[in-house]
């Protein structure tokens, strides 16, 4: 593991991959229909993608991150409930959970394997209260979000004072190496096995999807800016295999606020 902190140096916003929707006001849109259209194939997908350690990545994250019983959390862009269901583990209550998605039918999948609140609403106008959560999850969603900053600013309002924010999402591996062999295995080989075993073009589309997002997007500095520009104190980064990011930021405490 490495826990890298570093100044928030560089700015940007999302990049739309070219081909999928012709400017940004129809990102959401697109990525409501894809998910609803790949639903079925997106777990089967993820293991291939992951190679089976997605899991295990994903509790060590929300570990790190400060996740434990007590705590109230939401889940942004819940999907199939992967990471909601990491959560229910280390919360041990499915009643302190709640996710959140755009796509219907990914939260019908969702509610079938986990039975914890569910919520239809995009990341940047979450139907929830103020000050109402302890701990606001992403997972893999930042790439898909048409307006991040609303988003963060959603995540802030929604936290209490004091919470926390963890964000896991993939960037492009800058080592020329590692960017090869991600764009050759992650580009191309997941999604002819993912054409192959779902025996679905749409299967294919959603990886191939996933790797022009994570080419196009912006660097982690970026992300880290983006956070500390919405609020957010203490911002952290904890990287692996040069493509995985786990960010972590914190609501100020009211004594913070008040100093």
């Amino acid at each position: 593991m490495s826990n890298n902190q570093e100044p928030h140096a560089v700015t940007g916003a999302p990049a739309a991959a070219a081909g999928y929707y012709a400017d940004p006001a129809a990102r959401k849109t697109y990525v409501r229909n894809m998910f609803n259209r790949t639903a079925k194939h997106y777990d089967s997908a993820n293991r291939l993608f992951s190679l089976g350690s997605g899991a295990l990545y994903r509790r060590l994250c929300l570990r790190w991150a400060g996740l434990r019983p007590g705590m109230l959390v939401v889940d942004v862009a819940v999907g199939t409930g992967l990471l909601a269901r990491e959560m229910i583990a280390l919360t041990r209550d499915k009643n302190a959970v709640v996710g959140v998605d755009v796509s219907e039918e990914m939260l019908t999948i969702a509610r079938g394997k986990l039975g914890i609140k569910l919520v239809q609403a995009a990341a940047e106008a979450l139907p929830l209260a103020a000050d109402s959560a302890d701990f606001l999850a992403m997972g893999y969603a930042l790439r898909h979000i048409a307006d991040l900053p609303a988003a963060l600013a959603e995540a802030l309002r929604v936290l209490r004072p004091g919470g926390t924010i963890v964000l896991l999402e993939i960037s492009a591996p800058r080592k020329k190496f590692n960017r090869a062999f991600a764009a050759a295995y992650i580009g191309k080989v997941v999604p002819l096995l993912a054409l192959l075993t779902q025996r679905d073009e749409r299967a294919r589309t959603l990886m191939r999807y996933h790797w022009e997002t994570i080419v196009n997007y912006m660097p982690p500095e970026a992300v880290m800016e983006a956070l500390t520009r919405a609020g957010f104190g203490t911002v952290q980064r904890w990287t692996e295999l040069d493509l995985f990011h786990c960010y972590v930021g914190r609501k100020a405490a009211k004594a913070d606020v008040a100093c």
